[in-house]
C-alpha cells in the first residue's frame, strides 16, 4: 500500500465512526486502543463520569521526558440540517479532495499519526510520540482535562503538544478562549392587559442580552488595532433565545445562552462579575415587584486562551519541521490553553482548512494530507536522533 493510500485508509477508519458530540466514542477509541495493543503499543483509558465517552492516550517509544505529543479530538458536530451531497460518515476522494465529517475538523491528523506508529517502532525512537486522544472538544473542551491530569501524572515531561487542529499547516501559538453561560429569567405571569401587575421574564432577559451587546462594543471600540487577533478583542455573542407562551401572557419564564472568547491577556472574570452585577440589578428590579422572580446564571464550559510565548520550544520545533519562520494566532479556541495551563509548552498545527470545518461537504485536500504526513515523518526522524 502506498502512503497516501495508507493515510487515507485511516481517515476512512475514523471518519467511519459517527462520533457527533451527542453519541459515544467508544467504538472509535476501541478501534484505535486494538489497533495499537496488536503493535505493542499500550494504551490508557480516562473515561466520562457515566462511562458513555473516554479519552485515550498511548506513548509509542521509551518512557523518557522530552517527547512530543499528538492532540485530537475524536468528536464532530452534527450533520443534521445540512445540505450533504455525499454520506458524511463515508470518505470519497474527488478532484483532489477528500469529503466526510470530521476530515478537517480533526480527524485526518491523528489518522495520519495512527497510520505510521509502524514505522514510529522502527524508527527506534530516543524520545517518545505520545497520541492524546480527546472527547466533547466541540462542546467546549470538556473531556481533556482530565486526560492532561493523568499525562502530568503518569508520563515523564512532555518538550512539546502539538494539537493538530486544522491550521493549513501554519504554526498557531495563541487562540482566544472560551466560556459558555445559560441564564434562566423566572418572571411573574399575568394576562398582557395587566402589565402593572406582571413580570416579564423575556423582557427581563433582552435587557441582559442588550447589556451583552454593549460590553461587546464597548470593547470593540477600545480595541488595540496592533492586536494580532481577528477580532482583535474579546467577543460575547447570545445564539440561543427562548421564551414566553402566548402572546398575550406575561411571559413567565425566559432563558438564553451567550458566549465569550477572551483574547489573551483580557480578564474573563472581569467581563463575567460585570455582566453578573448587571443581571443582579435586573432580578432585584424584578423582585420589588414580585417576590418569585429571579435570575440564575449556569456557567456551561470553560476552556483557558493560548497566550504567545517568546519561549515556546513546541513553537520553534513546528516551525523547524515546516520551514516557517513565524507564527500566527485564531480566534477561535481549542484545547491547546488546557495543556498549557497545565505547564507544557504548545503549539496548533495541522492539516486542512478551518474554513471547512463544521461545513456540509467538509473536506480536505489530498495535498494537506501529504504535507501533514511529511511532517509527521520529519517529526518521527528528530525524535529517533
Amino acid at each position: 500500500m502506498t502512503d497516501i493510500a495508507r493515510q487515507i485508509d485511516w481517515i476512512s477508519r475514523l471518519v467511519g465512526f459517527d462520533t457527533t458530540s451527542s453519541k459515544s466514542n467508544l467504538a472509535l477509541i476501541e478501534d484505535v486502543e486494538a489497533y495499537l495493543g496488536d503493535l505493542g503499543v499500550e494504551s490508557v483509558r480516562v473515561t466520562s463520569d457515566d462511562g458513555v465517552k473516554s479519552n485515550l492516550y498511548a506513548v509509542v517509544g521509551p518512557s523518557t521526558e522530552g517527547g512530543v505529543v499528538l492532540s485530537g479530538h475524536t468528536d464532530v458536530v452534527p450533520v443534521e440540517g445540512q445540505d450533504w451531497q455525499t454520506d458524511p460518515w463515508t470518505v470519497v476522494e474527488k478532484d483532489g479532495k477528500l469529503f466526510g465529517r470530521g476530515v478537517a475538523d480533526m480527524k485526518s491528523f491523528s489518522a495520519i499519526g495512527l497510520s505510521l506508529v509502524p514505522d514510529m517502532l522502527k524508527a527506534g525512537l530516543k524520545r517518545p510520540l505520545i497520541f492524546a486522544l480527546s472527547y466533547d472538544e466541540e462542546l467546549g473542551c470538556l473531556g481533556a482535562p482530565r486526560m492532561i491530569e493523568k499525562i502530568a501524572e503518569n508520563i515523564p515531561a512532555p518538550s512539546a503538544v502539538i494539537v493538530g487542529e486544522p491550521t493549513n499547516m501554519k504554526v498557531i501559538d495563541g487562540h482566544k478562549g472560551i466560556s459558555s453561560f445559560r441564564v434562566t429569567v423566572t418572571g411573574y405571569t399575568t394576562h398582557s392587559s395587566q402589565t402593572d401587575r406582571g413580570v416579564s421574564a423575556v423582557e427581563a432577559a433582552a435587557r441582559m442580552i442588550a447589556k451583552i451587546a454593549e460590553m461587546r462594543a464597548l470593547r470593540a471600540a477600545r480595541a488595540e488595532k496592533e492586536s494580532p487577533f481577528d477580532p482583535p478583542y474579546s467577543t460575547m455573542t447570545v445564539n440561543v433565545v427562548h421564551g414566553g407562551t402566548q402572546l398575550n401572557i406575561m411571559a413567565g419564564e425566559a432563558w438564553f445562552e451567550w458566549d465569550l472568547r477572551t483574547v489573551p491577556g483580557d480578564s474573563r472574570e472581569d467581563i463575567v462579575e460585570e455582566f453578573t452585577d448587571f443581571a443582579k440589578g435586573v432580578e432585584a428590579e424584578m423582585r420589588a415587584k414580585a417576590s418569585g422572580c429571579r435570575v440564575e446564571i449556569v456557567q456551561m464550559t470553560n476552556a483557558p486562551f493560548l497566550a504567545p510565548s517568546a519561549d515556546n520550544t513546541a513553537a520553534d520545533l513546528a516551525k523547524a519541521i515546516t520551514g516557517h519562520n513565524s507564527t500566527d494566532v485564531v480566534s477561535y479556541a481549542a484545547e491547546a490553553g488546557q495543556f498549557q495551563e497545565a505547564g507544557m509548552s504548545v503549539v496548533v498545527c495541522g492539516p486542512g482548512s478551518i474554513d471547512q470545518a463544521h461545513q456540509p461537504d467538509e473536506f480536505i485536500t489530498l495535498d494537506q494530507v501529504r504535507e501533514g504526513t511529511v511532517f509527521m515523518r520529519k517529526l518521527i526522524e528528530r525524535l529517533s536522533a
